[in-house]
């Protein structure tokens, strides 16, 4: 199992945009990304704050990417 990195939500939003996605809505402090695919997750864009590792691994999950995966779009 790969570690996760430690990401801050911008950071977590480019990836995922190379990786396929596009900003949907926001709402408050947090993006709605979708995938042409259907695919769809939220992300928290709190200035500062670092995605914590239960979160990251949930909004992967959601998705459908494993950490290597994800590590490639960094």
């Amino acid at each position: 199992m790969t570690r996760l990195p430690r990401v801050k939500g911008k950071e977590l939003v480019k990836a995922l945009e190379r990786a396929g996605f596009v900003a949907d809505r926001t709402r408050g402090s947090h993006l709605f990304l979708k995938h042409e695919d259907g695919r769809a997750t939220a992300v928290p864009i709190h200035s500062g704050e670092t995605i914590g590792p239960g979160l990251l691994r949930a909004i992967l999950r959601d998705a459908e990417m494993s950490a290597e995966e994800f590590s490639e779009f960094l």
